[in-house]
């Protein structure tokens, strides 16, 4: 299968396809850059397409404070204020991915980008990723997807998690894939027996609880972006009254797809938390604690690859392991630990350019499988 961009690149998915993915999370921590060469193999081992990947060069940075402080302040702003920022921030996407390129000879077919998530209500078929896919590709002179998740929420899909469809081409060795940012997400296959008796393999994905999210806001109160190995948390008191409080809340009680955002975090959970007056460490040890109870009532055992920033927070992983002993938590190379997301952001890229579905209805409860994206033309080369 072969497409061209508007560079002039012709794209074979068979030989490989080139693709910067960019993630930037809901905990405001950076952006993440990831460079990465796919290959499809229309054969693979059991006669079915397989995908293999290899990951060139990634990097993250840090948010000048002032962006950070405008990405955290989205939600709040007037529609001038809001429209302005999604073009200057997807211009400094831009011109980061740039200077990524050049600083590593990359030469990418198409950049995907996550964007930053400032609202996010399915229930209201309602979404939105700021970072303008125009301004990437005007700075890079690259094509550039984005905007993945709107498609499959206007098909009353949570269009959310997305990860999953990298979870199940990528990492198909482990029984779940649990990755820990802003917040918690799950994936795994679910086994059913069809009418003819044979068996039927359905991802299954949805959002567990807030994580980082939550962490990083106390520890911002005193002037760090988080809690290093969980080292304050791990000398706090759990406050079991409010341990009881949050684990009752009403999305916990949820079935069906579903899918988190700041906005019930914010609305929520952090007003239950303040209303307790504990110790910046008390706060932390319990919030671990909620998190590895949530986690632990869903996952029955097996081998679970676990990513994101909570993976390196030792403490927490800790709590995880007592709650769920069933399991077997492996934290795989650091590379794979901080940029298995904008990877699969790279992979959605590749799917939207392959025209295969990036979006999977099992996951999300949309209508139907769909092709998520909008595809911004770079028109030529950067000067």
């Amino acid at each position: 299968m072969e497409s061209t961009t508007s560079t002039g690149q012709v794209i074979d998915i068979e030989k490989g396809i080139k693709v910067i993915g960019l993630m930037s999370g809901t905990s405001l921590d950076g952006l993440d850059i990831c460079y990465v060469n796919f290959r499809y193999d229309r054969k693979g081992n059991d006669g079915a397409g397989k995908w293999h990947y290899e990951i060139i060069k990634a990097e993250d940075e840090g948010y000048p404070q002032e962006l950070k402080d405008k990405l955290g302040n989205a939600q709040n702003m007037n529609a001038l204020e809001y429209a302005l920022l999604h073009s200057d921030y997807g211009i400094y996407l831009g011109e980061r991915v740039k200077a990524f390129m050049e600083r590593n000879d990359a030469t990418p077919h198409i950049i995907a980008s996550h964007g930053q998530t400032v609202f996010h209500q399915p229930s209201i078929r309602f979404t939105s990723q700021i970072g303008s896919g125009a301004g990437i590709a005007a700075e890079t002179g690259v094509d550039c997807v984005c905007d993945f998740r709107t498609t499959d929420v206007a098909l009353y899909g949570q269009g959310a998690p997305l990860v999953p469809i990298g979870d199940r081409n990528l990492f198909s060795d482990y029984d779940y894939c649990l990755n820990m940012g802003g917040f918690s997400n799950i994936s795994s296959e679910s086994i059913a027996v069809g009418e003819d008796g044979r068996k039927i393999a359905t991802r299954v994905a949805y959002d567990i609880s807030p994580v980082n999210y939550v962490l990083n806001h106390y520890t911002r109160t005193i002037g760090l972006e988080y809690d290093k190995d969980g080292a304050m948390a791990r000398k706090g008191t759990l406050c079991g009254e409010l341990l009881d409080k949050l684990n009752s809340l009403e999305f916990y009680s949820m079935t069906g797809p579903k899918s988190l955002g700041r906005e019930w975090v914010e609305s929520d959970v952090l007003p239950l938390i303040d209303s307790f007056d504990l110790s910046l460490e008390d706060k932390l040890a319990t919030f671990c604690e909620h998190v590895a109870v949530q986690i632990s009532k869903h996952i029955k055992g097996g081998k679970v690859l676990l990513t994101g920033g909570g993976a390196l927070n030792k403490y927490l992983v800790e709590r995880m392991q007592a709650a769920a002993p069933q399991c077997q938590y492996f934290v795989p190379d650091k590379q794979t630990v901080n940029f298995k997301e904008a990877l699969i952001f790279a992979f959605l890229g590749a799917l939207y350019i392959a025209d295969m579905p990036n979006c999977m209805s099992s996951v999300t409860g949309a209508r139907y499988n769909c092709i998520g994206g909008a595809l911004y033309k770079a028109g030529g080369t950067a000067k």
